[in-house]
């Protein structure tokens, strides 16, 4: 079942033309940064690429994490179920003799696997470019200090799976919303929609008793990576919440489902 759910993802035009976008996207900071580098209180990674090219990767990744990266998950995850309701496909799927926990699981395991592929893609090609304009020298830290090629290739890849789990929670979010509605459109922008509400609550110095609580909170965490000594609390906290709030959600996707009357 997860063989076809991937397969059915390549098979969508939509999964190039995105592909695409993200590509672009990945080369933009490469692009534009000898005109604007950092200079007006952009993120620090910007004028680290000048020193090594490698930083593009991991600038390209967190250029997409506010927005196009929820909107992907959002995307994915809210038409995981609805989707196929109103196609007219779930109740093929329920009838044959698949649990409808597997069922569940496998949607959200395909979710993520093209969330993950998107990331990957992102990086590898900021990864490229950034080398190609610019070498692959040691990566400077926020401290001062320098790594090495292979070091610092290392935490590129651990924050760009920081980044991945850091949608877990969301796209747990979207395939409950999923799981409620037969409409993919709806589940997505409700999906769309926590992420951003979550962002602007957390921007809200007045809230800050909620902030620990809200799941785009340590979203940046990644960032501590880049520091020497890492600082880890951050992202530690991050994972708990992702994990509290992909059982919780996920939990309740799967409940509704077992109830759900499938007609369509």
């Amino acid at each position: 079942m997860f063989r076809v759910e991937i397969t059915k993802s390549i098979r969508r035009a939509r999964t190039y033309v995105f592909g695409v976008g993200l590509a672009a996207l990945a080369v933009l900071p490469v692009i534009f940064l000898p005109e604007g580098g950092s200079e007006g209180g952009g993120p620090p990674f910007l004028e680290f690429i000048r020193r090594s090219g490698l930083f593009a990767g991991l600038t390209a990744v967190a250029l997409i994490q506010p927005f196009f990266l929820p909107l992907g998950t959002g995307l994915l995850a809210g038409e995981s179920i609805a989707a196929e309701a109103s196609n007219g496909t779930l109740r093929y799927l329920v009838v044959r003799p698949v649990a409808r926990l597997r069922l569940v699981l496998v949607k959200y395991g395909a979710v993520l696997a093209q969330v993950g592929a998107a990331v990957l893609w992102v990086a590898v090609v900021g990864l490229i470019a950034g080398t190609v304009a610019f070498g692959a020298g040691e990566l400077p830290t926020l401290s001062g200090t320098t790594l090495g090629t292979a070091e610092g290739l290392l935490r590129i890849a651990t924050a760009a799976a920081y980044i991945l789990l850091g949608m877990t929670g969301l796209a747990a979010i979207g395939v409950f919303f999923s799981s409620l509605t037969d409409s993919g459109p709806g589940a997505t922008v409700a999906t769309v929609a926590v992420a951003i509400g979550s962002q602007v609550l957390d921007s809200l110095s007045a809230l800050h008793v909620i902030h620990p609580y809200l799941l785009s909170h340590q979203w940046l965490a990644f960032v501590d990576l880049f520091r020497s000594p890492i600082e880890w609390s951050g992202m530690a906290r991050g994972l708990v919440l992702d994990a509290v709030y992909t059982a919780v959600f996920l939990g309740a996707a799967v409940a509704v489902f077992r109830r759900k009357d499938v007609v369509s």
